[in-house]
């Protein structure tokens, strides 16, 4: 089965907020449907089943997951965070999350939307008030605007993920040296 979203960025949170892409450019949104929010759901592995999400459930999702997105942002950038986001996060979390049951098989988890997305919020909050945050890097790629966890030895991690945005970089940045090269060398 092909995954339709990417989780490169090291906290549930951060994939969440990295579903807008492009963000200063064509800005590619990635909950086009509310089938792909309960896709992201499972995908992430925050939950194993979720009910089926409503439009209401994902205009509530992008207004979450913008917040989050701006308090990431701040807190990577050392700013103050802004009172809009930090009251729309914290009343997503304050909804009771899903509550993993034991089955003969391991843990199973089914949620409604909102208590999938208490969840999210929930990392959030754990991320951007714990010591990770020092961690938190925007991808180098001019048009990816993810945030993630660099945890690589000496924070030199400089790319969301090497099949994402990595690769697309060095082969560029390989393309623009052949095609100067032979120019340099006359």
């Amino acid at each position: 089965m092909k995954l339709d979203h990417v989780f490169v960025c090291g906290d549930p949170a951060l994939d969440f907020a990295a579903t807008l892409r492009a963000r200063r450019t064509v800005r590619f949104e990635m909950f086009a449907a509310p089938d792909s929010l309960n896709a992201w759901y499972v995908e992430s592995g925050i939950v194993d089943a979720v009910s089926p999400s409503q439009e209401a459930d994902v205009e509530q999702a992008t207004t979450v997951r913008e917040a989050i997105y701006q308090l990431v942002t701040a807190r990577r950038l050392g700013e103050e965070c802004d009172g809009a986001a930090l009251t729309v996060v914290n009343n997503a979390a304050r909804k009771p999350p899903a509550v993993p049951q034991l089955t003969p098989s391991g843990r199973w988890t089914q949620a409604t939307p909102e208590e999938a997305l208490s969840l999210v919020t929930r990392h959030a909050i754990e991320l951007l008030s714990g010591p990770d945050v020092p961690l938190l890097k925007e991808c180098g790629n001019p048009e990816c605007t993810r945030t993630y966890i660099d945890r690589s030895r000496g924070m030199r991690r400089q790319w969301c993920g090497m099949e994402s945005c990595g690769n697309k970089i060095k082969a560029a940045a390989y393309r623009a040296r052949k095609k100067t090269a032979p120019a340099a060398a006359h």
